[in-house]
């Protein structure tokens, strides 16, 4: 079985349901806080492979760094994003989950169920 990988931010609320999902599955997991583990340009460019999404797709557009940042009036390359979201996580939608090559923002939390079994 292989393990999974849980992207996240222990103090969101969806992140901490789909971590009791996960743990309910029985399934191997790590659970990987990527404010203290951040992404590289790389690492995240990866990911969205295996997401089959672009950076726009897990962008958070509420947060206060997408505003203050002007980042609606933009428009920039698929790399622009990616160091952008490497540069403020915040901008980063959350949780990911992976397993092996593939993988889902677990968004509502039932999506995780698609790599559970």
């Amino acid at each position: 079985m292989q393990p999974i990988e849980l992207y996240q931010k222990p103090t969101c609320t969806t992140c901490r349901k789909v971590r009791t999902e996960i743990e309910k599955s029985n399934n191997d997991f790590e659970s990987i806080n990527y404010y203290e583990k951040p992404f590289t340009a790389a690492a995240l460019e990866k990911l969205l492979l295996k997401l089959k999404m672009k950076p726009s797709e897990i962008l958070r557009k509420k947060e206060s760094i997408y505003k203050e940042l002007g980042l609606a009036k933009k428009q920039l390359s698929d790399k622009e994003w990616i160091q952008l979201m490497v540069q403020y996580p915040d901008l980063i939608e959350r949780p990911i989950v992976v397993k092996g090559a593939r993988a889902v923002l677990a968004r509502p939390v039932e999506k995780v169920h698609e790599l559970l079994g």
